[in-house]
């Protein structure tokens, strides 16, 4: 799948950009704040429906200006026309595709598929337990619609589930605890379908990080990547584990009126020759695991879904040392399509680049083109 032609009008500093990009890798340079990255966030609002950097439609608003609108020709099998639309003054976000509106954005994902790879990927391997489950849930959800949808049903019952235990925690009635029976019972089915997920996409794609992280080191350093979630007795008896786990831990979820059972707490743990990253690693290290993650992502979901990915990197080359650069550089070969940004040009004589790629320099909203 390619991103052939890009719109953008109204958009951060963009009034008015039009992009045509070539099939291969396309280098957008420009210095901070002149609109480089805007250009990625526009391709990720079409793929995904939202913002990359999860700040407010409202503020994707060119200032003064009433609307934003982003158009974008994707080609696969078919050519697609894919449109957002944003009304500042309703606060209204539309998305089209070829001309008909969509309704729920999990319609969308998936359908575009996308893998990014920005500086916020530290919190993948340094931050907190939810910042790995969003990245694999991401992940598995653009391959999966099935379990987009479980994951959907699960979270709407951990809310639920949270307002009842909250109004447990002050008033205890028999027909509330027969309410929470009900949810716990809920609860185990769909989260015992997410462990299980979980399982066998960690199965597969743990190989695809391995290989990865091989071909950017070429070290002895073996990465891997351990699930941590409740004990499970039998893989095909996991609800009932759920429920156990659930019943030994209702008098404290009374008393803190709170879920504190399920895979909404599980983590994923990154390891390096044995050593857990988070604890052990270096710098160098969690830079390499992040970058392996996202390439394994990319190969996954090729594999899975039939068809490449598209892949934002967002100014990536500034952090990394001269080996690193030149073995991402080499890698994106085997890519297809990718959108890198750069700060400035004297990154570029560090990479590997030919003649079908483009450069494309950036600077206060104005895209042009460079020979």
């Amino acid at each position: 799948m390619t991103l052939n032609k890009l719109f953008l009008t109204n958009f951060r500093l963009h009034e008015n950009t039009t992009l045509e990009f070539s099939n291969n890798l396309n280098y957008i340079v420009g210095g901070n704040g002149q609109g480089k990255t805007s250009i990625l966030e526009a391709i990720y609002y079409l793929c995904t429906t939202r913002n990359i950097s999860q700040s407010s439609d409202q503020e994707a608003v060119t200032f003064s200006k009433k609307y934003f609108e982003l158009n974008g020709n994707f080609k696969d099998l078919t050519t697609n026309k894919t449109k957002v639309f944003y009304d500042n003054e309703s606060n209204r976000k539309n998305y089209f595709l070829d001309d008909k509106q969509i309704y729920r954005a999990s319609s969308i994902i998936g359908k575009f598929p996308v893998v990014t790879l920005t500086p916020s990927d530290h919190s993948i391997t340094m931050g907190s337990p939810a910042d790995r489950r969003k990245f694999i849930d991401s992940v598995i959800s653009q391959s999966s619609d099935t379990y987009l949808k479980i994951l959907m049903e699960y979270n709407k019952t951990i809310k639920q589930r949270s307002s009842l235990l909250s109004q447990l925690k002050d008033h205890r009635s028999a027909g509330l605890l027969q309410e929470l029976d009900a949810w716990d019972l809920m609860l185990a089915k769909n989260g015992a379908e997410i462990i299980r997920h979980r399982i066998n996409f960690l199965n597969d794609f743990e190989l695809f990080v391995k290989e990865a992280y091989h071909n950017l080191m070429e070290e002895v350093e073996v990465p891997e990547i351990f699930y941590s979630t409740i004990q499970i007795s039998d893989f095909s008896k996991i609800e009932e584990d759920i429920l156990s786990a659930l019943e030994k831990r209702r008098k404290d979820e009374l008393i803190r009126g709170t879920n504190l059972v399920g895979p909404h707490r599980d983590d994923f743990v990154f390891s390096i020759n044995g050593l857990e990253l988070k604890k052990f690693g270096s710098q160098g290290q969690h830079k390499t695991f992040q970058i392996a993650l996202r390439f394994g992502q990319f190969f996954f979901m090729n594999e899975r879904l039939g068809r490449k990915p598209i892949f934002l990197m967002d100014d990536v080359f500034g952090e990394l040392d001269t080996y690193r650069a030149n073995k991402i550089s080499e890698y994106l070969k085997d890519i297809g399509q990718a959108f890198i940004t750069m700060t400035d040009f004297s990154n570029v004589a560090n990479l590997s680049i030919n003649e079908t790629d483009r450069m494309i320099n950036v600077h206060g909203g104005v895209a042009e083109y460079v020979s």
